[in-house]
């Protein structure tokens, strides 16, 4: 599935990386750690009900950030771009948004909020912001369209798991259909095609993240929410059946090799 705003180009043969842009990496993957492991000690030590859930608090704002710098760190060439330093604060920002979910989810916080709403959105909107620096700054690059499309995985996600406390737990399948469709791949070889730019597709995932923060919204009447997420979810489901479809049929074109 096509998510990402960023186009995955080839650099062909990398210029050899310097100490320095090797320490930058290093730093970035550094700061993408201590800094949501940060504000997860303080959400901890003042709106966690107690100790336990202080400490889960850290692994939660962790796991999306260790992630992506297990990744950022395994690449060869050992560069950065500007754009995957905005990628990075939106991960960063998940990371945030999951700890403030386990607090929702005991109840220590309101599932809606407009300090919760407002870092949900800007973790949304970076996803074009990525996107037009890439493309901006000629920094394009494979490795920067995974971690974008990951990224996007993991934001909604994590916030349709938010907003699920209020709409219901059945729109949690607007975050998880994108890791189904993962899974599902492993056992059909022709899921993992490539798939044609669609601007259908471009559409339907700006829908999902744009109703999902709409939910968060404190003033959103609850049952305009859920319609709006059933819809998108109606659509999402669509879009991920037209591309399932469209991989069968270039699987069973492919000639036999």
């Amino acid at each position: 599935m096509e998510t990402s705003g960023r186009g995955a180009t080839s650099h062909g043969d990398s210029p050899p990386v310097s100490a320095a842009d090797r320490r930058r990496v290093i730093h970035d993957a550094t700061l993408l750690i201590l800094l949501p492991a940060a504000l997860a000690v303080v959400l901890g030590l003042t709106l966690a009900p107690g100790p336990g859930i202080a400490l889960a608090l850290i692994p939660a704002a962790l796991l999306a950030p260790v992630l992506a710098a297990v990744s950022v760190l395994r690449r060869r060439p050992l560069v950065v771009s500007t754009a995957d330093r905005v990628t990075l604060l939106r991960v960063g920002l998940i990371g945030v948004l999951t700890a403030a979910g386990v607090l929702i989810l005991v109840e220590a916080i309101p599932a809606r909020s407009w300090t919760l709403a407002a870092l949900a959105g800007v973790a949304l909107l970076l996803d074009a912001v990525d996107g037009w620096v890439a493309r901006h700054t000629k920094s394009s690059s494979a490795s920067g369209a995974r971690l974008d499309m990951e990224s996007d995985a993991a934001a909604l996600l994590v916030v349709s798991c938010i907003a699920a406390v209020t709409v219901g737990w059945w729109v949690v399948a607007i975050g998880a259909t994108r890791y189904l469709f993962v899974a599902a791949a492993r056992f059909r070889p022709a899921l993992r095609g490539d798939l044609a730019y669609s601007l259908f597709r471009r559409t339907v995932a700006a829908i999902q993240a744009s109703v999902l923060w709409v939910a968060l919204l404190p003033f959103t009447p609850v049952l305009f929410a859920t319609a709006v997420t059933a819809i998108a979810l109606a659509l999402l489901v669509i879009s991920f059946t037209r591309d399932a479809i469209r991989l069968e049929r270039q699987g069973t074109e492919e000639p036999v090799r």
